[in-house]
């Protein structure tokens, strides 16, 4: 029982951070900042679909983790009127799994699947007619006496998001009627996500903070709203009215945050290519034996957001740090590299 007793606490902490989140999403198109090309196009589809009197297409978001694909979802049930069903490429372990979710879709519901890419292909030749035309294939029994059956299904919605869309095979990503990449935020964007939030959470912020807070969160939404949160924490532990300038950056120095969000695994990531490789280039097999990483990490995790800030560079011979991060980090280049 001792042991057990330590991990209420968190618990709690982690419903009640749950339901911030929540509160803090956006609520219709106004409030989602960002992201203007795709909401323009996204609109576009809706109304269309709407005065028709017609479910939406099947559509399929793309992009970095925390960008506001599911956010996305949720706007567009709510702009269709429709119910939203959530779920998630892992959760669906076998055929049957997603069978029972789509033989239970009312009328017009939007089926939102998440982590797309982790679906395994014998789930997607079951989604292949669902979506086309709307029939649910099911097989009975095995061997020679196995027998299928078809189930029609109501007119639904599927909406996809991934992190990895080179990983959805060709017959899948063919049949969704829109494609959308969600790229990384602007500063602007991330500032107005975060004098947002701090409105709706009830805390003051000053103008110096929210820039220290926006330069520190990779582009992403989600992290700035994860910043911002952490700050109110600092704020409400050492005390004070506002976040001001000093206090966001004593927050992002007890996160271990630097000045433009990078974390320690950034940090070791580049200073293993600088002090090992020499700058590079580098393969990634070479590094993520170095790191004892896997592969998958630091293409998705690590790579993506020092390419965005130009301190990563991909080459056929293998990954170059640039000029721009040994500036950063307070190092010498190469002769190569100046």
């Amino acid at each position: 029982m001792g042991r057990l007793s330590p991990l209420k606490p968190a618990k709690r902490e982690e419903v009640v951070d749950q339901t911030i989140e929540t509160l803090l999403q956006p609520k219709d198109w106004e409030q989602y900042v960002g992201q203007d090309k795709v909401k323009k196009s996204l609109q576009t589809i809706l109304t269309a679909a709407r005065r028709r009197g017609e479910p939406v297409d099947h559509l399929l978001f793309y992009g970095q983790a925390g960008l506001g694909k599911t956010t996305l979802a949720k706007l567009v049930a709510l702009e269709m009127g429709a119910s939203l069903r959530i779920t998630s490429g892992p959760a669906i372990e076998k055929a049957g799994d997603l069978a029972a979710i789509l033989s239970h879709l009312e009328e017009n519901e939007i089926l939102f699947i998440d982590e797309a890419h982790r679906l395994n292909r014998m789930i997607e030749e079951v989604l292949y007619p669902a979506m086309e035309s709307r029939k649910l294939h099911i097989i009975i029994g095995k061997g020679p006496g196995a027998r299928t059956i078809s189930l029609d299904l109501p007119a639904f919605t599927l909406v996809a998001a991934t992190t990895r869309v080179n990983l959805l095979s060709s017959p899948l990503r063919s049949r969704f009627g829109a494609t959308f990449k969600l790229d990384y935020y602007e500063g602007k964007d991330i500032e107005a996500i975060i004098e947002r939030s701090a409105k709706i959470l009830g805390v003051n912020i000053e103008p110096k903070a929210v820039s220290v807070l926006a330069q520190a969160a990779r582009f992403t939404p989600r992290t700035a709203n994860r910043l911002l949160k952490r700050t109110r924490d600092y704020l409400e532990v050492h005390g004070g009215k506002s976040i001001t300038e000093e206090v966001a950056k004593k927050t992002l120095g007890m996160l271990e945050i630097d000045s433009l969000g990078l974390e320690n695994h950034d940090q070791i990531f580049l200073n293993t290519i600088i002090e090992k490789f020499k700058g590079g280039p580098v393969g990634i097999g070479t590094i993520a034996a170095a790191l004892n990483e896997d592969k998958g990490i630091i293409e998705d995790v690590y790579e993506p957001y020092l390419m965005r800030l130009g301190f990563l560079r991909r080459t056929p011979a293998g990954r170059v740090v640039e000029n721009a991060a040994f500036e950063h980090l307070n190092k010498k280049p190469p002769s190569q590299l100046i």
